[in-house]
C-alpha cells in the first residue's frame, strides 16, 4: 500500500503534539505484518485441516467430523475477522488527516480489544475442543506412538498459534496505551 497520498495530506497540516504520522505509519505497517503473520499461520492450519478432512472424513456425521469442523470453523472465522480488521483499518487511512486518523486508531484498537479478549478466546476454545472430539479416533485408529506425537505436535502447533495470537495482542496494547497517552 502506498502512504504517499497520507504523507502528503499529514505533511500540509499544521505541527502537533500527536505522535509524528512516520511513527503512525511505521507502527501501522508493523502491526499490519503481524496480522498477516497470523493470518499465514492460521489460513495454513485451516488448509491443513481441509485437507485431512478430505482424505480421512467419513461419510456420516460422528464426533470426528464435528471436531474437524469445529477446529476449521473456529479458525476460518478468525480468519476472516482479521481480513475485515485490516482491510477496514487500510480503507480509512487514506482518507483521513492526521487527527482524524489518530482518532480513529483509538477506536480501532479498542474494537480490536473485543476480538482479542472475547472472540479470540471462543476461537481458541472451539478449536481445542475440536481437537479433543478428535482425539479417541486418533487412539483407535493409530499406534500409540502416532498417536502420541499428534497429541504432542497439536498442543505444540496450539501453543504456537496461541503464542503469536497473545504476542500481537500485546503489541496491540501497547500501541492503544501509546495513544491513550
Amino acid at each position: 500500500m502506498e502512504n504517499d497520498n497520507l504523507n502528503k495530506l499529514w505533511e500540509v497540516q499544521a505541527n502537533c503534539s500527536l505522535i509524528s504520522p512516520k511513527e503512525i505509519i511505521r507502527k501501522a505497517k508493523k502491526q499490519r505484518n503481524g496480522q498477516y503473520t497470523s493470518i499465514t499461520v492460521m489460513t495454513l492450519t485451516v488448509v491443513i485441516l481441509i485437507i485431512y478432512t478430505f482424505y480421512c472424513a467419513f461419510n456420516q456425521l460422528n464426533t470426528f467430523n464435528l471436531g474437524l469442523i469445529l477446529m476449521t470453523s473456529s479458525l476460518t472465522f478468525r480468519i476472516i475477522i482479521e481480513f475485515y480488521s485490516l482491510y477496514r483499518k487500510e480503507k480509512q487511512l487514506i482518507s483521513m488527516t492526521q487527527k482524524t486518523y489518530y482518532a480513529y486508531l483509538k477506536k480501532y484498537y479498542k474494537t480490536r480489544q473485543i476480538i482479542n479478549y472475547a472472540i479470540t478466546p471462543i476461537c481458541i476454545t472451539v478449536y481445542i475442543i475440536g481437537f479433543y472430539l478428535l482425539l479417541p479416533y486418533f487412539k483407535e485408529y493409530f499406534s500409540q506412538t502416532f498417536y502420541n506425537y499428534i497429541i504432542i505436535s497439536g498442543v505444540l502447533s496450539l501453543t504456537v498459534i496461541i503464542s503469536i495470537i497473545v504476542h500481537s495482542i500485546i503489541k496491540e496494547q501497547r500501541f492503544l496505551n501509546q495513544l491513550n497517552t
